[in-house]
């Protein structure tokens, strides 16, 4: 088995779309009105509307802005430049934890998208946490 993407239901794809180009660089592909992908060399982010969920069948169903325990994490080269790159152009109450070198080796820059969902831009520091990536 291999994940591949994880989608994030939004009330306001327009924003969330700028939200995520500006983080990472990265222009999305639009299918519809109601349905994009983020794709990055190892995963892809979908952002869709509500409306999606009726093509999924069955009782699909998922709360726009409602997550409160899953970090979308992206890996980096250099978190802090990444820092100094967005901390202009981002909310204040869209950091939430400026970067650190958290306790298992990976360097750190906490947000919260529009919606409240945890984005974590990290990079590996230490030797241990590098070889956790690097195999």
């Amino acid at each position: 088995m291999k994940f591949v993407s994880a989608r994030i239901i939004t009330a306001d794809l327009p924003r969330l779309v700028q939200f995520y180009e500006h983080v990472t660089g990265l222009a999305v592909t639009r299918y519809t009105e109601d349905f994009v992908e983020l794709l990055t060399p190892t995963a892809t982010l979908g952002i869709g509307t509500p409306r999606t969920l009726a093509l999924s069948g069955g009782d699909a169903v998922a709360q726009p802005a409602a997550n409160r325990s899953v970090f979308l994490e992206f890996r980096v080269a250099d978190v802090d430049a990444d820092y100094q790159r967005l901390a202009a152009n981002l909310d204040a109450a869209a950091v939430v934890q400026a970067p650190t070198t958290m306790p298992w080796g990976n360097r750190s820059l906490l947000l919260r998208d529009p919606d409240g969902n945890l984005v974590n831009l990290f990079a590996p520091v230490t030797p241990e946490a590098r070889r956790r990536y690097d195999e």
